[in-house]
């Protein structure tokens, strides 16, 4: 009926009202109403939605994931440029240089040691004996003792620790080769004079792959020695990590060590990678092979180079 129709429109309208009071008195509109005298209700519907929902004036920033550019599978050379470009970022960049590099170090950071003994003439050839392999919160992944291809003319059991009663047990060394070679592959690999290591496996690890703690600049400054100095790991343990190492006359102890060269590259990881970062040259792009060229093609002409074929005509 019309009076009911009336009714009804007379309490939209009171609501309407209401509102528009609401807002007055909130100061979100004027008396005389900046939404104009002849606001409809739809608008003014419109104008508390907006009003009432929460300000967007500053977007939240999303946080930023450090580690979102360097992969599981970074070669070591990127991880080492990563944490460079963290370093340069500015206050806070240490912390942010450990939590990139936590994602990599249970794959990626490992050190070695391995202890010889005295093999050919008069025992002067160094042969392997035993090899401990260490991840980087310093537990032990490998260590097995290894029984050398000749015969063992001297133990240097003084500072090898080895003795006869080892090698009962001792695996041939091709095999304990095999294993140690699997574990260092794609890895950076940390230890003390580590050539010596490598030398005794018969094995060549990239440099841009191995942090020698003899070797290192950073250490030698921090623990006070002049940086051409060879120093020792027993040393650079007892200044640096106020530890007692080599101790006694029952040899060194492989495990020992190789936690000892990881806590002393832990101890200065960032300023190292970051000097390493500075000199390593560019990484060249991987050369792209025809996958439907056969070896043999690469006799025929077009694979020599113009100035090789010219000098030889």
């Amino acid at each position: 009926s019309p009076q009911g129709r009336s009714k009804k429109k007379s309490r939209k309208h009171q609501r309407f009202m209401e509102r528009r009071a609401v807002l007055e008195q909130k100061g979100l509109l004027s008396p005389h109403g900046h939404l104009g005298c002849q606001t409809t209700e739809s608008e003014l519907e419109a104008h508390t939605t907006l009003t009432n929902a929460p300000r967007c004036d500053k977007v939240p920033k999303p946080k930023r994931v450090v580690s979102a550019s360097l992969s599981p599978s970074a070669s070591p050379d990127s991880i080492a440029r990563h944490h460079s470009v963290l370093l340069s970022q500015g206050s806070g960049s240490s912390k942010r240089v450990r939590a990139s590099s936590l994602v990599l170090r249970p794959s990626k950071y490992v050190a070695i040691d391995c202890e010889m003994v005295g093999t050919g003439p008069q025992g002067r050839l160094s042969e392997l004996a035993r090899c401990s392999v260490v991840s980087y919160e310093g537990d032990v992944i490998y260590d097995k003792y290894v029984r050398p291809e000749l015969p063992i003319v001297d133990y240097r059991t003084r500072w090898s620790g080895i003795t006869k009663q080892h090698m009962k047990n001792a695996i041939p060394f091709m095999a304990a080769q095999a294993e140690i070679l699997k574990i260092l592959k794609d890895k950076i690999v940390v230890g003390h004079a580590i050539h010596h290591d490598f030398q005794a496996l018969k094995y060549f690890h990239p440099k841009d792959r191995t942090r020698d703690t003899s070797q290192s600049r950073v250490l030698k400054k921090r623990a006070g020695f002049p940086v051409r100095a060879n120093v020792s790991l027993k040393n650079l343990a007892r200044y640096l990590l106020h530890k007692k190492i080599q101790d006694g006359c029952k040899g060194h102890s492989s495990v020992e060590d190789a936690q000892t060269a990881m806590e002393l590259y832990r101890l200065v990881e960032v300023q190292w990678e970051k000097e390493l970062a500075h000199s390593l040259p560019p990484r060249p792009p991987s050369p792209v092979t025809d996958p439907t060229a056969d070896s043999s093609q690469y006799l025929d002409d077009q694979y020599w180079p113009i100035d090789l074929m010219a000098s030889s005509l």
